[in-house]
């Protein structure tokens, strides 16, 4: 008996031992497979150096306050019960157990929201319990789409001309590099930003992955209170690249009858009054849940666009809108990759199927632009959509460098450490999830995917003829924010190809 139970306990031992061997060779093998990753993805961001473009960037500031949105909400089993018995969801968020709720629904979905309230006494009531907590850390930061994409241009070497008005406070936190075109204000608009992480418990709702929530009561930002200051600014610029962004600030607001059209239209002339020869435009996308709002920017902001850059939530919305003529509120927030390019295909072929179809050369359509770029950035990888006839240059390199922003950022480091990253794509990818489609194996010594394709425009008559390219992304295994994420992204993928 003694001689069994030895051997079992041996056995035991034995394979235990072995588990923890076999973990650890491959944690190693993880290690050092990602550490090559990592040597190649680096080596593409620094093989060409930003040469100091200028960039003007609008539209809009704010002051963003953080907290961690499971310690700062306080959850009920009536917000459980109520997101079983409907997927309903509020445009208008008018009171607390409103904004619960709608928080509810994104957090389950591990989807990132930004929303407006016109409740300005229950939104500064929120910002004060935030403040002024024993229990929930805060901190503040400078906000805004804007701000944030031209402190990463900046970061990279671009020149910036800034179109925000701003507090003397907040302007402190602008580097030197981005110059401030709007007047100085006594308050900030101000950012509620509610940030969770994979895995966090919210009652009986769970994230799938790391994002954010954001509420805000703008009163600043919705007017583009700095437009005409910038117009102004802009005329002896001559920016390489112009930046329409923060126009989701828009979103539910509360306007008189004609005037959101007539800001729109200011910014489309705006655009317009851009060289189409020496300045590249783009829209950065954000999140919409208004249809109208969506329907006159594609009257008014994408057909005098050059590129455009969003996450897997708003291409799948601008996919819907243009196809559908519906909004959707949430997507796959860990979409395939055969999946997200077929999307990207799609809005690419229908938006440069209206320009061509609306293309006349003079008046109006003399000063529209064919879409050329789609940058698509999620939390797994980074998708370009660039046309080869095109003037942007080094899309492998900048996917190389939009990846490693990713990490940077959401890690808050300048060093990525591939002890702290994990990679979640597989070791191939379906380049379309039409049947027969060919797969692309990963090569950990060349990790950008890059191939080149002709996308058939059939109601235009031709062929667009286009480089896709695909990156990793070293996800960060401990995110210690998320928002700005995709600011910052962008604005690291757009400064390698301007």
């Amino acid at each position: 008996m003694f001689s069994l139970l030895s051997t079992a306990t041996m056995l035991g031992a034995f394979t235990a031992l072995f588990a923890i061997v076999f973990q650890a060779y491959l944690t190693s093998n993880e290690l050092v497979r990602l550490t090559v990753i990592l040597q190649h993805l680096r080596d593409l961001e620094v093989e060409y150096p930003v040469q100091g473009p200028r960039v003007a960037i609008g539209y809009g500031s704010c002051s963003d306050l953080h907290v961690r949105a499971t310690d700062f909400l306080e959850y009920s089993d009536t917000i459980g019960q109520t997101l079983n018995a409907s997927e309903y969801t509020f445009d208008d968020i008018t009171n607390e157990e409103e904004f619960l709720l709608n928080f509810a629904y994104y957090f389950q979905r591990g989807a990132a929201a930004e929303r407006f309230t016109a409740n300005r006494e229950m939104f500064m009531g929120l910002v004060q319990r935030a403040k002024k907590s024993n229990t929930v850390q805060h901190h503040w930061a400078l906000g805004g789409n804007a701000p944030v994409i031209g402190t990463r241009m900046a970061i990279e070497g671009a020149n910036v001309l800034l179109g925000a008005k701003m507090s003397a406070k907040l302007k402190t936190h602008l580097r030197p590099e981005v110059q401030l075109t709007g007047s100085l204000i006594e308050d900030d608009d101000i950012h509620l930003i509610l940030e969770y992480n994979t895995g966090d418990s919210w009652g009986d709702l769970v994230s799938p992955r790391a994002n954010r929530y954001i509420l805000h009561n703008d009163h600043h930002n919705p007017y583009l209170s700095s437009l005409e200051e910038f117009n102004s600014a802009l005329a002896g610029f001559e920016p390489h690249l112009f930046v329409v962004s923060g126009l989701q600030m828009m979103d539910n607001y509360l306007y008189p009858v004609g005037v959101r059209e007539k800001l729109l239209e200011r910014v489309r002339t705006q655009m317009q009054a851009q060289s189409r020869t020496a300045t590249l435009i783009h829209f950065e996308m954000a999140s919409f849940v208004e249809l109208e709002l969506l329907q006159l920017l594609l009257r008014t902001v994408l057909p005098y666009s050059d590129s455009i850059g969003m996450n897997e939530q708003e291409l799948d919305n601008l996919q819907q809108v243009l196809e559908t003529g519906r909004i959707s509120l949430v997507a796959d927030c860990n979409p395939r990759v055969a999946h997200s390019l077929d999307q990207a295909r799609a809005v690419f072929r229908k938006l440069n199927e209206d320009f061509y179809r609306k293309q006349s050369g003079t008046g109006d359509g003399a000063t529209r632009r064919p879409l050329s770029r789609i940058h698509l950035h999620t939390l797994a990888y980074q998708a370009f959509i660039v046309a080869k006839d095109s003037r942007w240059q080094y899309t492998k390199n900048a996917a190389a460098k939009a990846s490693l922003t990713a990490h940077r950022h959401v890690c808050a480091t300048t060093i990525v450490n591939p002890d702290a990253a994990y990679l979640q794509m597989d070791g191939s990818f379906a380049v379309s999830a039409s049947p027969g489609a060919r797969r692309i194996h990963f090569n950990n010594h060349d990790p950008v995917s890059c191939w080149e394709e002709t996308l058939e425009l059939r109601e235009a008559g031709r062929t667009i003829a286009v480089e896709l390219c695909v990156a990793p992304v070293l996800i960060c295994k401990n995110a210690k924010q998320t928002v700005g994420a995709g600011d910052n992204i962008s604005g690291a993928g757009l400064v390698l190809q301007i």
